[in-house]
């Protein structure tokens, strides 16, 4: 099993691991445990961990530097570090990414894990992605960071308590927007940008979670952390609340500035992971990709793809291509012929761009083929992604010209994993035999 780990905690007693562990094996985030900084560096060397959970009570002096040394131990590979303790503005000084208040229900920890490893990913593909076009002259930034005030929306009726929640935060340098009910909620979040929701739960918190199952049901709205506020003496399931999607559950017993201090946390980490995610957005202006439909061309993505496997290999990561050529059908052979699929083009290549993650790279390679490069994606999970952006795009109907019916496309899918020892060209030419070119005519 620890062959396959990829959380490391380091614990020096199972007091906290041992249950936390278990859990987040039960839920396919494999872990390891160290006791101590020698044998969690030990681990690293050994094993490619994707992420480190540290029990701060265990660790006595080694706080301050703890971090920093299995960051430096993981490089080139970014670690993130999801601390287990009371909150500290100085623990981001040290490098920790963000601190969870024991205890910490395994479902809870895993979302944390989950949006700590998406944003690594993120911000090693925008140095990759930064070099590429560097080698073409083209400069990509982040840009300039959002400089404003984290923004903070309330839903719930104006309890003492929620009331004094909003306070601390407020106090907190937050700005804050308060809606009373799901309604306004929602009409707040799809006109506005927020970086963390608070959820009041009142006297019956069945609203406050269907608003957190709302928001994940929203691509749009997925990833904004939100915070459940118990009222005192309430109770909630927490393993249902966290499979709703919610970040954090706090109770009104906690003092209202330490539930501040957390709610700062998860919208200051979303900050910064949206900035990168807009930086590499951002990479569609470039003027270096396909003018049909704002992939990468084909060269532009092959200098990526071997950039990207040179770097998988040094982080230890997987790597993985999956290539979706339109099929060919007596319909789409007829829509070919009569220039419709060509215009369809530009539509189908806006809807694949939209559709993977923004560390993913989406190219288009010929007039019918698209290819996508996927950082930190094992075989699996590629076919996975590869097979939703095709079943999508195959219930879309383009058009197909007046008094006729729109015509739909399949894909022809083949996906590669990079091997030991393999080169970019190699994997995408595997990836490629799984998706076989039509038959000239």
């Amino acid at each position: 099993m620890a062959a396959n780990a990829r959380v490391l905690i380091v614990a020096r007693d199972d007091q906290l691991a041992s249950e936390l562990a278990g859990g987040l094996d039960r839920l396919g985030w494999r872990t390891v445990t160290a006791r101590g900084l020698q044998g969690a560096i030990a681990a690293i060397d050994d094993l490619p961990v994707e992420a480190c959970v540290v029990d701060l009570a265990d660790v006595g002096g080694d706080i301050p530097f703890l971090a920093e040394r299995l960051k430096a131990a993981a490089a080139p590979r970014r670690l993130p570090i999801l601390a287990l303790g009371a909150p500290d503005p100085m623990l981001e000084t040290w490098g920790y990414d963000i601190v969870l208040s024991p205890p910490v229900h395994p479902a809870q920890a895993a979302l944390r894990l989950e949006a700590l490893l998406r944003a690594a990913v993120a911000e090693e593909e925008f140095v990759l992605r930064r070099e590429t076009f560097a080698d073409r002259g083209k400069v990509f930034e982040t840009g300039e960071n959002d400089a404003g005030p984290l923004r903070i929306l309330t839903v719930g009726e104006p309890a003492p308590k929620f009331l004094a929640l909003a306070h601390a935060l407020t106090q907190g340098g937050t700005e804050l927007v308060g809606a009373f009910t799901a309604y306004t909620a929602f009409d707040y979040l799809h006109d506005r940008s927020f970086d963390a929701v608070v959820l009041w739960a009142g006297e019956a918190h069945a609203e406050a979670l269907s608003i957190a199952s709302g928001m994940r049901r929203n691509t749009r709205l997925y990833h904004i952390p939100t915070v459940l506020y118990l009222r005192e003496g309430a109770e909630v399931a927490y393993a249902e609340a966290f499979h709703r999607g919610l970040s954090d559950v706090a109770t009104a017993e906690t003092p209202e500035s330490e539930t501040a201090r957390r709610v700062i946390a998860l919208a200051r980490a979303y900050r910064r992971e949206t900035a990168i995610r807009n930086a590499l957005d951002r990479a569609r202006s470039s003027g270096l990709m396909d003018a049909a439909t704002g992939l990468f061309t084909r060269d532009l993505f092959a200098s990526h793809l071997g950039r990207l496997a040179n770097s998988a290999r040094a982080r230890r990561r997987p790597m993985s291509v999956a290539v979706l050529r339109i099929a060919e059908r007596p319909d789409t052979a007829k829509m070919r012929s009569e220039g419709w699929l060509d215009r369809a083009i530009p539509q189908i290549g806006s809807m694949i761009g939209r559709l993977v993650r923004a560390e993913d790279t989406a190219a288009r390679l010929g007039p019918d083929l698209f290819a996508l490069a996927l950082p930190a994606a094992d075989l699996a999970s590629a076919k996975v992604a590869a097979d939703r952006i095709a079943a999508v795009i195959a219930c879309t109907a383009f058009e197909a010209g007046e008094a006729r019916q729109p015509f739909t496309i399949d894909f022809e899918i083949g996906v590669a994993q990079l091997e030991s020892g393999e080169t970019a060209a190699k994997t995408l030419e595997r990836a490629a035999a799984g998706a076989p070119a039509r038959k000239a005519v």
